[in-house]
């Protein structure tokens, strides 16, 4: 009888959020996907390919390489991003999550509820695009079923992160690593064909694999955790196809995700809400304009507003003051950096850098700058404080004041919620184009074929397959 109860408790369970995460990530056609969605997403594929390129001239680029070379099965169907490797699906979707992820530079997920921190959700495309390209490629998908499958891991990554009680971020844990294992599963089983159980399975296989924590954050492990989700989703998919036995109720079971991870979950968050609005066309997902933290960027779009429109010079300045809430310091938390890693989040330096040079691109985060003598000297100008307007204003927003005192005695002020490449202040298609090219050349792409991913990724979803797009992502 006990085992009957069981049985009949687990049943009652499996109806429920896991499974209707399943129905949707297999029920979905591309002709449910809205056109703004659509438009919306080529942006985020590719910033993400972009960065994945720029990655891959990174220090933790060079060391996943070595690792993949370290294998014993070097060889596969799916594109290493940067260089000339194929190899098997899950070590393509660990070293493009990681390249895409490796400067930080990639996009973010807006909340909605105002306990959930702006900014500090998830990236929703370094963990699902590297799945839904590797097994896309792998299994010869056409470019419309990759593009859905990389919507439905972005939808299922995002409502999770955006249920789940804020202490899981809060309290340490990193989301785009814990729920974007979510995000490369279910893409990687849209792909797979997997039924309706098997696919809850490979969701649970996924949860037990969620991890990493935001103590590594300025670190080669932060990129990890993108890299580590991408291809635990796709290892969960596959084990699932396999017969891999796992609960079937892993989101809302009582030893499940959001129980263990957060200690519970907003149901009315998730429940009914996949695809209801798409998270691209509601509240919407932000590109980042430099490759420093989110939390940065509304005061570095502000300074660099006050910068050009008040003729501000380094030498004049005699003091900063930056206030924001007081969740964008726990994450901003290297207030003299050390090296480009640590300087991603600093506000500091983000400021700093701004007034030295007005502009913080790739060239600007590298260890030799953060380590400039003036750039030091700028730093210890910089007051990074919690204003009590911006604490008012809710952690849904990154709202950030600046205060500039200047050498005559004038001090120069802003404000901003929101910075360049949020929905409200959002890149175009031709912008977030211009900033793929930044990336090319970072990593000393040839141009011709960079402009042809542009192109191609404009129509992605009229392409037969993806095997023209990742060829042109291939070094030669």
């Amino acid at each position: 009888m006990a085992n009957e109860n069981r049985g009949a408790e687990g049943a009652s369970e499996a109806a429920g959020l896991t499974q209707e995460l399943a129905g949707f990530v297999l029920d979905t056609q591309v002709s449910d996907l809205p056109t703004v969605v659509i438009e919306n997403g080529k942006k985020s594929i590719l910033d993400g390919l972009g960065l994945a390129l720029s990655g891959s001239v990174a220090k933790s680029g060079e060391l996943v390489l070595r690792h993949v070379a370290d294998l014993s099965s070097p060889t596969g169907a799916a594109t290493v991003i940067g260089s000339n490797l194929r190899v098997p699906a899950r070590f393509a979707a660990f070293c493009n999550g990681v390249g895409i992820h490796a400067d930080d530079y990639d996009d973010t997920q807006l909340a909605v509820a105002k306990d959930r921190v702006y900014g500090l959700l998830t990236h929703p495309t370094a963990p699902a695009l590297p799945a839904a390209l590797a097994m896309g490629e792998t299994l010869d998908a056409s470019g419309a079923e990759v593009m859905l499958a990389y919507h439905l891991g972005v939808e299922a990554e995002c409502k999770i992160a955006e249920a789940i009680n804020p202490r899981h971020y809060q309290e340490g844990f990193h989301a785009t690593a814990t729920c974007g294992t979510f995000a490369a599963a279910s893409a990687a089983g849209r792909l797979m064909g997997l039924d309706m159980p098997t696919l809850q399975r490979a969701l649970s296989i996924a949860g037990s694999q969620s991890a990493g924590l935001r103590e590594n954050f300025g670190t080669m492990t932060k990129p990890f955790h993108a890299g580590r989700s991408s291809e635990s989703g796709v290892v969960a998919a596959q084990f699932a196809s396999y017969g891999w036995s796992a609960a079937g109720n892993i989101l809302e079971a009582p030893r499940g995700f959001f129980k263990a991870a957060g200690g519970g979950y907003d149901a009315g968050a998730i429940a009914g809400k996949f695809g209801k609005p798409w998270t691209f066309d509601q509240p919407g997902v932000s590109i980042k304009p430099h490759p420093s933290g989110s939390l940065t960027h509304p005061g570095m779009t502000e300074m660099l507003r006050l910068i050009e429109e008040n003729g501000i010079r380094a030498e004049d300045v005699r003091r900063v003051r930056v206030g924001t809430n007081s969740n964008m310091p726990n994450a901003l938390i290297h207030h003299q950096p050390q090296n480009e890693l640590q300087a991603k989040f600093s506000m500091e330096f983000c400021m700093a850098i701004l007034l030295i040079e007005g502009r913080a691109g790739l060239a600007e985060f590298t260890d030799e700058v953060v380590l400039r003598p003036d750039v030091k000297e700028m730093i210890a100008k910089v007051d990074f404080v919690v204003d009590e307007r911006a604490e008012a204003a809710g952690y849904h927003l990154m709202t950030t004041y600046i205060d500039i005192e200047l050498a005559d005695g004038r001090t120069i002020s802003g404000m901003s919620d929101f910075g360049k490449g949020s929905p409200a202040n959002p890149m175009t298609y031709e912008e977030v184009a211009q900033k793929f090219r930044e990336c090319a050349r970072f990593a000393s792409w040839d141009m011709g074929k960079a402009d042809e991913v542009v192109a191609m990724v404009a129509r992605l979803e009229t392409l037969p397959d993806v095997h023209g797009l990742m060829a042109l992502l291939r070094r030669s």
